[in-house]
């Protein structure tokens, strides 16, 4: 018998949607030894409490070996559970919590019990590309609501929030902008929501990496029953052990629950164990500032940088960027004309690397803008970047 050169795969309708993350794609000409990255999202290993982690994985062995190696509840560890819910700043019982496999697993959780094949679901414009990531393979209709520096536009979010599923949102220190709402635009769009019926997803990575002054409260304090609220110990410990968490309402939660049980049956026990007792005493309390203090700096150095090397003219002359409050991103934007995926070569060329900002746009994405991250160079890396990334510009604006 011939073997046939058919390939016998007939993949699934919803895999056409499934699509290589953009991002990463443009990043692999970055790759190039000697490039200073500005790209990446990555937490700065030197925040790492490595000696921390040492102790407590001898200490979980040696006290709970046989458990933590074992398979566990899906709900997640219940000291940690009950940890959690005591570092959040409004009432929640551990019973809400579910702890998650990295909170990019909270967003695919939430896409398969909330999306509908054609539902509409919103985000903002920008968003965090890792949650159309989650949520395209549900086939929902993602729209994108429109913004300003302050955050989300509320006539346009009741425009279109007519039978939408929900409404994913990062208040605080937004990946990719930077940008924060403002107590009042929280309580407004808060008020706006509940009168409109439509949920919130609020994913909150951030929210810990402020660096003068702590972000309002979360818009899942003003309206518990209505938000489910994702964080993450990746940007305050260590992205590796894959560790988030997801508070939500008795409506949701049993659901969200099986959605995890059927996803990997639970997070990893051991690592779960790992965080519990490194976050016993206070540890979070004592390390975080060295986070803040770290990247204050070090988004100092590449502001002052900017300043020095592209000085602020016409705004369709030069490149102008915001002032983030915290986390770990400056967002940019070309003069008019330019596009940030055109520059790229030539910033590489120069010996330095960007992300562009049209893939963060789940729509009408926006080509002048780009995304700089301060966090892993170190402060002369980052002037020696901006210095490469000033020379890149001046070249291109002169031949664009």
């Amino acid at each position: 018998m011939t073997p046939s050169n058919t390939s016998p795969w007939k993949l699934a309708r919803r895999t056409i949607k499934m699509c290589p993350s953009a991002i990463r794609e443009l990043l692999k000409i970055t790759e190039r030894p000697g490039i200073i990255s500005f790209a990446g999202g990555l937490p700065s290993p030197k925040t790492f409490p490595v000696a921390e982690f040492d102790a407590a994985c001898a200490k979980v062995l040696r006290n709970d070996g046989h458990a933590a190696l074992q398979y566990a509840a899906s709900e997640g560890f219940a000291p940690l559970r009950e940890q959690v819910a005591a570092t959040l700043p409004w009432p929640v019982d551990p019973s809400q919590i579910l702890i998650t496999t990295g909170s990019q697993q909270g967003l695919d959780l939430v896409a398969k019990v909330l999306a509908e094949v054609g539902g509409k679901i919103l985000v903002e414009a920008p968003t965090y590309l890792g949650a159309v990531m989650a949520f395209t393979p549900m086939e929902p209709e993602v729209i994108s609501v429109v913004n300003d520096e302050g955050g989300t536009d509320l006539t346009d979010l009741a425009d279109k929030a007519p039978d939408a599923r929900f409404f994913y949102v990062q208040p605080n220190f937004q990946n990719p902008t930077g940008r924060t709402l403002s107590q009042a635009r929280r309580t407004a769009l808060s008020q706006q929501v509940a009168q409109l019926g439509l949920p919130l997803i609020e994913d909150n990575p951030y929210g810990d990496l402020w660096f003068d002054t702590p972000p309002p409260a979360p818009l899942t304090a003003l309206n518990p029953q209505g938000c489910v609220y994702l964080g993450s110990f990746s940007k305050v410990l260590a992205p590796g052990l894959r560790l988030g968490f997801i508070v939500a309402p008795q409506a949701v939660y049993p659901k969200l629950l099986q959605a995890k049980q059927a996803a990997d049956l639970h997070t990893p026990g051991f690592n779960q164990r790992l965080v519990a007792e490194v976050m016993k005493d206070g540890f979070l309390e004592r390390h975080v500032p060295t986070i803040r203090a770290l990247y204050k700096a070090q988004r100092d150095a590449m502001l002052e940088a900017l300043a020095r090397e592209l000085p602020t003219g016409a705004p369709d002359s030069t490149l102008t960027w915001n002032t983030p409050s915290g986390g770990m991103f400056i967002w940019a934007r070309l003069p008019v004309g330019m596009n940030a995926v055109d520059f790229l070569p030539h910033a590489v060329a120069q010996g330095v690397a960007f992300v562009p900002g049209a893939p963060f746009y789940a729509d009408h994405g926006d080509p002048r803008t780009l995304r700089l991250s301060f966090v892993t160079p170190s402060v002369d890396e980052i002037h020696r970047g901006v210095t490469a990334l000033a020379k890149a510009f001046k070249a291109y604006a002169a031949g664009a």
